[in-house]
């Protein structure tokens, strides 16, 4: 479970739905200050049990860079409504949101194609995104998020919850999650643990369910991705340490794509929440510098 630091939005935020050809989501619409120049847009996508609000941290610096900053609770997930039909989560599904989010943002004056960054889960659904039309987006950047499925204790874990969400509320699993957390951890959570409740309860368990098990068969596409460039330049973030994909996984990753690499001291699978301005500087830094310079490189940070 990703873990944010606050629930409430830094002052250059609010809290909107975007409306789309493909329904309404929920999201935190970042904007430079009057004054600031506007180099652009971009999309961030969250991870599995998460929402919009882990890149809370990463807005302000990113506004006073310059980018409109658009995070979104994907169907099903926090603040967005879902249905109750499995087929409506299938990746394809998800990717096809995407898609008509980065429309729409390109449609409510915007500077042109949207950034589109992906944490874990996000990450999945964003390469599925451009793999089905890359054309609404400049950049793609994957965050924690590997070429195939999760390692098999996230496995593990997965099935798990799964197994506990066919039989249990979404209360009493997490009654039943928070029992198994150390004593530390119960401490760090004490200033958000009712607004990580509230959110965990908003979730769609369909939406878990399903999305969950695609974590756990993803195929490897990373020569489909490595096909789109240089047209669709491409930056591989993760820590230092990640027990959902192995970093040394992610660099090989990276080394396939002919990516960007950027690896966030001090973090493991959320940088978004770990080290939120250094990720943020790192982020720019790649969409500042995009173009022919970098295409066809592999750089590390």
């Amino acid at each position: 479970m990703s873990r944010p630091p606050t629930f409430t939005p830094p002052p250059c935020a609010r809290a909107s739905r975007l409306r789309t050809a493909r329904g309404d989501f929920a999201v935190l619409d970042a904007r430079p200050a009057e004054g600031v120049a506007v180099r652009g847009t971009a999309l961030l996508l969250p991870g599995y049990t998460g929402s919009k609000e882990d890149f809370i941290a990463m807005l302000q610096p990113l506004a006073d860079a310059g980018y409109r900053t658009v995070a979104v609770d994907g169907r099903g997930q926090y603040e967005t409504e879902g249905p109750e039909t499995e087929d409506a989560y299938a990746q394809a599904e998800l990717a096809r949101d995407a898609i008509a989010q980065a429309e729409a943002l390109g449609n409510d004056g915007g500077s042109g194609p949207v950034h589109l960054l992906g944490h874990s889960l996000g990450g999945q659904i964003a390469r599925a995104a451009v793999l089905l039309d890359a054309a609404p987006f400049a950049t793609l950047t994957l965050m924690s998020s590997g070429p195939a499925e999760v390692a098999p204790a996230q496995q593990q874990k997965i099935k798990l919850l799964g197994d506990a969400l066919r039989v249990m509320t979404m209360d009493q699993v997490w009654e039943a999650m928070r029992a198994l957390d150390p004593p530390e951890e119960a401490e760090y959570l004490r200033s958000t643990r009712e607004d990580l409740r509230q959110r965990w309860l908003r979730h769609h368990p369909v939406q878990l369910l399903v999305t969950g098990r695609r974590l756990t068969v993803e195929p490897d596409r990373v020569h489909e991705l490595a096909a789109l460039r240089p047209a669709l330049p491409l930056h591989v973030v993760s820590g230092e340490s990640d027990d959902t994909w192995p970093v040394p996984l992610l660099d090989a990753m990276a080394e396939r794509l002919g990516a960007h690499r950027t690896v966030v001291e001090g973090a493991a699978h959320s940088p978004n929440t770990d080290r939120p301005t250094e990720t943020a500087a790192a982020v720019t830094r790649f969409w500042d510098t995009r173009g022919p310079r970098r295409q066809g490189l592999q750089n590390r940070d």
